[in-house]
């Protein structure tokens, strides 16, 4: 891991888990202050493609840079290097959303020097939450990001979720990038917007596409973790 002018600069990445290849040479950019969604089925590999962003798995092949500075949110709490990070990083989790534990979350990666993250790392962060406590857990990262200008990278299967979110949205099948589009939609996201609704009809079908192309041979269950 190194730094870079990208937020996130990924060529030729693959990871394998006995023999089995769940990223296949994938190539990613993210330019820094982007809000960009990776959406895919489970077993897809973005869960695997974030935990090597954090650097929680680094059995791979391939470039991958990153900022120094960085966060992440999983959906389930893990064992992690920075611990005063996550401790603060309640964004997703079961109980009570705090704005101000949230913001500090976003300051405590550097304390010395009072800066926060400029890459964010969400995987399937909302997942534990249902209902308006989801809503608002998704307007408040949309706040957050808004105001430090971080890179933040989305790893979700909820299509709605990446277009309420997101500057760009990636599809990921099979260890690849399998289509990509802008967003290009102003904030805050309307639901009955025409424009939203024929975004999200798209990249429905694109998600039925891949797994429609899904092999006898394939599984679809979520890739094993290896912790660090």
């Amino acid at each position: 891991m190194a730094s870079t002018p990208h937020a996130v600069h990924v060529e030729g990445l693959t990871r394998s888990f006995g023999g089995r290849t769940v990223i296949d040479g994938l190539r990613l950019d993210v330019q820094p202050g982007e809000f960009v969604a990776l959406l895919g089925r489970g077993g897809c590999g973005k869960s695997t493609l974030l935990r090597v962003l954090a650097g929680l798995d680094r059995d791979i092949s391939g470039t991958v840079l990153v900022p120094r500075r960085k966060a992440v949110v999983f959906q389930a709490p893990r064992p992690m290097p920075w611990k005063r990070v996550w401790r603060n990083l309640l964004l997703g989790l079961p109980g009570r959303l705090d704005r101000t534990r949230a913001e500090r979350a976003l300051t405590e990666v550097d304390p010395e020097r009072g800066s926060g993250p400029e890459l964010l790392l969400l995987d399937e962060p909302f997942g534990a939450l249902g209902g308006p406590a989801r809503i608002k857990a998704r307007r408040l990262v949309g706040e957050l990001w808004q105001r430090r200008g971080c890179a933040v990278l989305l790893a979700t299967h909820d299509v709605e979720e990446a277009l309420l979110l997101a500057d760009r949205v990636l599809v990921m099948d099979a260890g690849v990038i399998t289509y990509e589009t802008p967003v290009g939609l102003d904030r805050p996201r309307d639901l009955a917007d025409p424009r939203f609704t024929e975004l999200r009809a798209r990249l429905a079908v694109r998600l039925r596409a891949d797994a429609a192309s899904l092999s006898p041979g394939r599984s679809d269950a979520p890739c094993p973790l290896v912790e660090a």
